[in-house]
C-alpha cells in the first residue's frame, strides 16, 4: 500500500514521503490516526505542485537550521548527576539532554534528540535532528556531583 505521509512518523518518514507499507499498518493505523492518506495519481500530481512551490522555503528554513546545527556545536554540555564511583543513581535521558541545552541558550525538543538511556559518567554523542536534512552529533559528558 503507498500512502503520503502527512507528518513526519518516527522510523518510517519524513512529512510528504511516499511510502511503501503493509495493508494493516495503513488502514488501521496511519490512515485512522491521521499521520497518512492514500497515494492515489492525482494525490501524487497535487504532491509533485506543492513540492516544487516550496522549494524555494525549504531553502531557506535548511540554512536556517544549519546556523543552528553550527551554535550548537559551540555548547559545552555538562551534566551533573549523583554517582557511585562511575555508575549514576539513575539515568541520563534525552529531557536531560534537551534541559542542558536550554540553559546554554538553545531550545530544542526532546523528542528530535536521539541518545539512549546513559547510567555511567563519561563522554558520549547525542543525535539531534533540525531538518530532515540536518543532524548534528552534539558531544556531552557526565559528570558525577561532588
Amino acid at each position: 500500500m503507498e500512502l503520503i505521509l502527512r507528518q513526519d512518523v518516527q522510523n518510517l518518514g519524513f512529512k510528504d514521503d511516499i511510502v511503501t507499507v503493509k495493508n494493516g499498518y495503513g488502514r488501521n493505523f496511519l490512515i485512522p490516526q491521521g499521520h497518512a492518506h492514500l497515494a492515489t495519481s492525482s494525490a501524487k500530481k497535487v504532491l509533485a505542485e506543492n513540492l516544487k512551490q516550496r522549494a524555494h522555503k525549504e531553502e531557506k528554513v535548511v540554512n536556517d537550521a544549519k546556523a543552528l546545527a553550527e551554535a550548537l556545536k559551540a555548547i559545552e554540555i555538562k551534566i551533573f548527576a549523583k554517582a557511585g564511583g562511575e555508575k549514576l543513581f539513575g539515568s541520563i535521558t534525552n529531557i536531560d539532554i534537551a534541559e542542558a541545552l536550554a540553559k546554554g541558550g538553545q531550545v530544542i525538543d526532546r523528542k528530535f534528540i536521539t541518545s539512549g538511556i546513559v547510567k555511567r559518567t563519561g563522554k558520549y554523542a547525542a543525535n539531534v535532528r533540525l531538518h530532515r536534512d540536518v543532524i548534528v552529533e552534539l558531544p556531552y559528558e557526565i559528570v558525577a556531583e561532588k
